[in-house]
Parts: C-alpha cells; sequence; structure tokens
C-alpha cells in the first residue's frame, strides 16, 4: 500500500526556518520531520511513498538523490573521479516526489497524484506531524467500518478544526478551530479508498478538510480510528524544539524503529 505525504505547504508559523526549504525539511535530531514521518510507516512495513510537494519542491527532491551518498561512509578517488561507498546507510524506500503546485490547497494535491495512488486503497499523511500510531490496526479498523476514508482521531490542546464522532466509530460533524480543550481532532494518518478522488471537485483548490470531508460525514463515508497515544504537530518553533529535546533525551515516542533496532541511517 502506498503512502502519500503532504509536504508543499509554507509553514508560514515557522518563517524562522522556512525561509530557506519547505516544513517538511524542517529538522529534528539531524534529520527532516519528513524523514521521520516515513520512519513510522517504514517501522510497519510499508516503503512505497508518494511526496506532494510545492513551495521549495527541489529542496525535498535534493534530500532523496543525494541521500545514498550524504548517509554513507565513500572514498573519492580524484585520480579517475570514481567513488567507492562503505558502510552504506540506506533505507528499503521508492519515493516518487510529485511537484503539486504552489498554491494548491491539500485536496488539490492529493488530486494532482490520481494517477499514482488510484486503483488502490492507500494511505494519506501530513508532511509535519508525528505519532506512535499503530498503523496494522489503523487499517484493520477502516477495514471493518467499510467506509471510504479513516482519518486518526487524537487529543490534544483546542487549537485545531473540531470532529464530532458516533459511537460506531462514524464521524458526524467537521468544523472549524475551537478553544475548547478535550475534543477529537483530526491528526492525519489517513486511510482512503480510490472513490475519495470522487469528491476532490474542485482542482487545485480543493481543501479536502472541508467540502470534500464534509460531503462524505453527510453521506456517512468518513471513519474515525481514536488514538490515544502520542500526537504532535510541528506548527511552531516551540514544536520544534520540544520535539527535538524528546529526540536528543532518547524519549521520542514516534521513533518505534528505534525500540527494534530497525535503523537504517
Amino acid at each position: 500500500m502506498k503512502v502519500a505525504i503532504l509536504a508543499g505547504g509554507l509553514g508560514s508559523r515557522l518563517s524562522e526556518e522556512t525561509g530557506l526549504r519547505p516544513k517538511p525539511m524542517i529538522e529534528i535530531g539531524g534529520k527532516p520531520v519528513l524523514w521521520h514521518i516515513m520512519k513510522i510507516y517504514s517501522h510497519w512495513g510499508f516503503n512505497e511513498f508518494v511526496v506532494l510537494t510545492g513551495y521549495k519542491s527541489h529542496v525535498i527532491k535534493d534530500f532523496f538523490i543525494n541521500y545514498y551518498a550524504r548517509y554513507s561512509d565513500m572514498t573519492i578517488d580524484m585520480a579517475d573521479n570514481s567513488v567507492e561507498f562503505h558502510n552504506v546507510r540506506a533505507e528499503p524506500w521508492k519515493v516518487t516526489i510529485l511537484f503539486t503546485g504552489a498554491d494548491t490547497m491539500t485536496g488539490g494535491r492529493l488530486l494532482r497524484a490520481k494517477e499514482f495512488l488510484s486503483g488502490e486503497r492507500f494511505m494519506l499523511t501530513y508532511g509535519d506531524g508525528v505519532a506512535d500510531v499503530n498503523i496494522p490496526e489503523l487499517i484493520r479498523h477502516h477495514e471493518a467500518s467499510g467506509k471510504l476514508a479513516t482519518l486518526t482521531a487524537v487529543r490534544p490542546t483546542g487549537r485545531f478544526g473540531v470532529i464530532g464522532i458516533g459511537s460506531d466509530g462514524a464521524v458526524e460533524s467537521f468544523s472549524e478551530k475551537t478553544d475548547s480543550d478535550g475534543v477529537w481532532i483530526s491528526g492525519g494518518f489517513f486511510v482512503m479508498e480510490p472513490g475519495v478522488f470522487d469528491y476532490l471537485t474542485d482542482g487545485d483548490a480543493t481543501v479536502l478538510e472541508r467540502k470534500p470531508f464534509e460531503n462524505m460525514v453527510q453521506g456517512s463515508q468518513l471513519n474515525a480510528y481514536k488514538h490515544r497515544g502520542f500526537w504532535r504537530p510541528m506548527d511552531t518553533l516551540l514544536d520544534k524544539n520540544q520535539l527535538t529535546e524528546m529526540w536528543a533525551n532518547g524519549s521520542a515516542p514516534w521513533a518505534m524503529w528505534e525500540k527494534t533496532g530497525n535503523n537504517h541511517a
């Protein structure tokens, strides 16, 4: 199953960092948050990614093009311009990088990737949030729901859009931001069926979290998987610093691969 990652936004609330690179390339412990997200999925055996880029797309492309050399030791013979690699540190990933427009909205970016994702179930998440989500359990919950899409619901502080969830797991409402604490909000980590593309009707202007989700709610086609573990977006410099501190202290809950020794780079 492929994993699509939304990595095209400007990240204006992190302007201290995003003047030179896109938000998903801001580093936690020397590695982009995008890398951390991919490692989460790879930990569970999902290694095929479609990265939906926009702002400063070339920075993301350069990272993956140079990944093999960046994280491997090497001997360079300058006389014949040959390179020998040692102690190769690579990931078992196949990465498709798509430029989906500088100003395209979330649903529009997904729509631009249709030819790479349609025809089969796929996963989607934001390129700035990490979590210790049990991905296989999430997929099983999605399959049991029989709905077109499942979002991962989390409980952070009350500064995001709010969702209402019925007793059967169906999303019953999807509203704008609130200052209330203790509510469920969408944390990304979606599982989707190809039929989702039928709801992306406004081209590049399609905001996934608005009309498409609202119409899915009306048609009882949006499901929620309640994740009670760790989830954190990297929206502000404070978020970045706190995530970096967790990583430096060896207490990053999302770094499940560290616990199993599955750490290629």
